[in-house]
């Protein structure tokens, strides 16, 4: 019935992957840019906590933010099978696997995130540890997601090398936007990388190099918002497979 489904309507699902996408985005950029920027500060433990515990509305709205990521990026997984398959079904699995690993380890780093409150503002710690204590704790949890995080773009990078290719072979996708995909993935990897194993020169080439995914991603999303897929290019390639 899907498969039916796809065939005869695939505008339905490309505006489905686009509002997908600008859900991920937005949510994304409050959530990881805005808020942590402006709470988290990096090598100041007691500043961190201090902004923390004065804004934990912000804080938890954040965090919450973060989960809604994941949930919203496994049906856009879906979307994108569904869309890339009659190019490649062998290779769009191997993009289905890359964003699934993504997935989990993603939605495993969030557990760092959500100890962080927890452990600032919990009565019975303040009894066991000094509040210097607590606040390098606090602070270790936000390293530890921030760690996680970074390998979870690794392989959503891979994701991105992927689908980018299938973007440009598919004839009824932009073949630019493939190349801008691609070129996302790259800068995902060498950011990533850097950030875990050569922070003096991840420090030089970001935030910069983030230009790359921001501009790939969002052509995409708003290509599939805006036109979705070319119906004769489609209905060529359907009738190939």
């Amino acid at each position: 019935m899907t498969n039916r489904t796809i065939e005869a309507s695939p505008q339905m699902y490309a505006r489905m992957g686009g509002v997908l996408y600008l859900a991920i985005i937005v949510l994304g950029g409050l959530a990881e840019g805005f808020v942590m920027n402006r709470l988290v500060m990096p090598g100041d433990a007691a500043a961190t906590a201090h902004n923390i515990m004065a804004s934990p509305l912000l804080w938890r709205l954040s965090v919450a933010g973060n989960l809604i990521v994941p949930l919203c990026a496994v049906a856009l997984t879906w979307v994108f099978y569904l869309l890339l398959r009659p190019v490649s079904k062998r290779l769009v699995l191997l993009s289905v696997f890359f964003n699934l690993v993504s997935l989990a380890v993603e939605a495993v780093s969030k557990l760092f995130l959500l100890l962080v409150e927890p452990i600032l503002g919990n009565a019975g710690y303040l009894k066991a540890f000094e509040a210097r204590q607590l606040q390098v704790l606090a602070d270790l949890a936000l390293a530890s997601h921030g760690i996680a995080f970074n390998i979870a773009l690794i392989f959503f990078g891979c994701g991105c090398l992927v689908d980018g290719y299938l973007i440009f072979r598919s004839g009824y996708l932009p073949k630019l936007i493939g190349i801008l995909m691609q070129l996302a993935g790259l800068a995902y990897l060498t950011a990533c990388f850097s950030a875990l194993f050569a922070p003096a020169f991840a420090e030089l080439i970001t935030p910069a190099i983030l230009v790359l995914p921001l501009v790939g991603e969002s052509s995409l999303c708003l290509w599939l918002l805006a036109k979705g897929v070319n119906i004769a290019k489609w209905n060529e390639r359907i009738s190939m497979g």
